[in-house]
């Protein structure tokens, strides 16, 4: 099913906001690496906003997504104080790896295998 223009439009407010967010509370660089919003998809009820994070050069991502979620509630509590005069109801925040970076450096990869086996 496609997304409504609600459903785009709180999603786009969301990233937005929480990249400004992630920057403020210094989210954005954890573990030795960097991470950082790809994308924001938010259901039909607009009750819950699914925030996919990417991480590139983290040495252990799901401790990462852990920390980001540990501190959820004050994420959430910024957010609130950001976006109140636009939504009604602020959705309940979950993140999720966003690993298509892998599996474009896997690509490559399989690629060049490819390209250097057909040279030989």
């Amino acid at each position: 099913m496609e997304e409504g223009k609600r459903q785009k439009q709180v999603a786009g407010v969301i990233q937005v906001e929480l990249n400004d967010i992630f920057i403020r509370l210094g989210l954005n660089m954890l573990d030795g690496g960097m991470v950082s919003i790809s994308t924001v998809k938010v259901t039909p009820d607009l009750l819950e906003a699914r925030i996919y994070l990417s991480l590139f050069k983290v040495l252990d991502p799901a401790t990462t997504l852990k920390r980001i979620s540990d501190r959820n509630h004050e994420i959430k509590k910024e957010l609130v104080t950001r976006v109140k005069h636009q939504l009604r109801r602020i959705p309940e925040l979950k993140y999720f790896l966003d690993d298509t970076l892998d599996h474009v450096f896997r690509m490559e990869e399989l690629f060049k295998k490819i390209n250097e086996g057909n040279k030989n």
